[in-house]
């Protein structure tokens, strides 16, 4: 009986090894890319200097990509319709700004001023968008007008005093420094974000297989949470044995899969799919193409002044420099790397959260063995460079093999 069963799962392995490197032959190479690279990084830097893989550095990472990473998130929703946004990092300024201002300078409770502070953002995306999507001006010039006058707008707001320190006990504040100590915390989070992803591969594979679509082995769901589950605990295990779970990664988690599970299992979802593999073939199924361009908009503002939040609470301060520099460079980069493709149409929220992984270790690498920040740029730049290549390569090898 035990001989049979064994023999049932080698099959059902090797039917899913099979499937998987059928698809990577055709050019859907998906997150394998971004994942050996992250590997090999990691690798790199911990020959380098052994404290790179530290309980410390490790969790001082998940809180650093936080910021960068709600704000790739959000870009991701703009890059699938194959379009880009400039504003993103000037928006997070903003609200940055706006939230001291009101908080600290006016005296307006925290849990109001970070509202008002998320809605400016929403706003500035709104804006945005309608001047995109029903007047008809490019994306690249209304998002880089909104670039310069959202940074105008946020100088304007703090004014004379140019940094405003937020109190580090308060709401904001705790977005970064506050860890869940008790290992439950880390561990349990680890094991449900296992069953929640066993249990949605698995409903879409019976969805599948109901309506009569290709759908993956049952093998390669189980391999694949086996994968996921091993990568989760050993997570939760090093997070343990410095502070415990920080929550400010348990936002980005629960922001990542929110807005995954709105683009990938509604409606929603399926028509920004649709206008990015096209707009008037969009059009002609139905999609409210103004809509559609407008609501991406509205959610990269949105994600941008959480982002913007979060990197405050980071340094308990708004000031001049706030959204400024290379912000906006690694948001987009983020979202390419992690597998995001520049011409629309393809990618998921947890493109972000690979490509920031991969951003934040090249710099906390660098900083760990004290490479100036102007190699870290090259060496950003030339990952960035790879995966536009990757992403071109694999969209012409989809294109031969008649899947794009």
């Amino acid at each position: 009986m035990s001989g049979r069963h064994g023999h049932t799962l080698g099959r059902r392995l090797k039917a899913a090894v099979d499937a998987y490197q059928l698809r990577l032959g055709s050019g859907e190479l998906g997150s394998v890319p971004v994942v050996f690279g992250l590997v090999l990084i990691w690798i790199t830097f911990q020959s380098l200097n052994g404290n790179f893989l530290s309980a410390r550095n490790l969790s001082n990472l998940s809180v650093d990509i936080v910021g960068i990473g709600l704000i790739a998130v959000g870009v991701v929703f703009v890059l699938l319709i194959g379009e880009i946004d400039l504003s993103i990092g000037s928006v997070s300024g903003l609200a940055a700004a706006l939230f001291a201002v009101l908080n600290v300078e006016n005296g307006m409770p925290e849990w109001l001023a970070l509202i008002v502070a998320v809605l400016c953002g929403a706003a500035a995306g709104a804006f945005q968008g309608f001047f995109f999507a029903r007047i008809g001006v490019p994306a690249f010039v209304v998002t880089l007008a909104g670039l310069l006058a959202w940074n105008g707008l946020m100088l304007y707001v703090l004014g004379t005093s140019g940094t405003i320190n937020l109190d580090d006990e308060g709401l904001v504040a705790n977005l970064t420094s506050y860890y869940f100590s008790d290992v439950a915390a880390a561990y349990g989070l680890a094991a449900f974000g296992a069953a929640v992803y066993f249990l949605s591969a698995y409903q879409d594979r019976r969805r599948r297989k109901a309506n009569e679509m290709p759908y993956p082995p049952l093998g390669e769901i189980w391999v694949r949470t086996g994968v996921l589950a091993v990568v989760a605990f050993a997570a939760a295990y090093v997070l343990n044995r410095f502070q415990g779970l920080p929550l400010a990664l348990l936002i980005f988690l629960v922001a990542t899969a929110g807005l995954d599970f709105l683009l990938r299992r509604t409606f929603y979802g399926r028509t920004v799919y649709a206008l990015g593999g096209g707009v008037e073939a969009a059009r002609r199924a139905g999609v409210s193409v103004v809509g559609v361009r407008i609501s991406v908009f509205m959610i990269s503002g949105t994600m941008a002044a959480c982002g913007g939040l979060i990197l405050a609470s980071r340094i308990t301060s708004a000031s001049q420099t706030s959204g400024s520099g290379i912000l906006l460079m690694n948001a987009i980069a983020a979202a390419v790397i992690g597998g995001t493709s520049l011409f629309g149409g393809h990618g998921t929220t947890w493109s972000a959260l690979l490509g920031v992984l991969v951003i934040q270790s090249i710099a906390s690498g660098m900083a760990l063995i004290g490479v100036q920040a102007a190699v870290q740029f090259m060496i950003t730049g030339g990952v960035l460079l790879a995966a536009v290549v990757i992403d071109s390569l694999s969209r012409r090898s989809q294109k031969a093999h008649g899947r794009a």
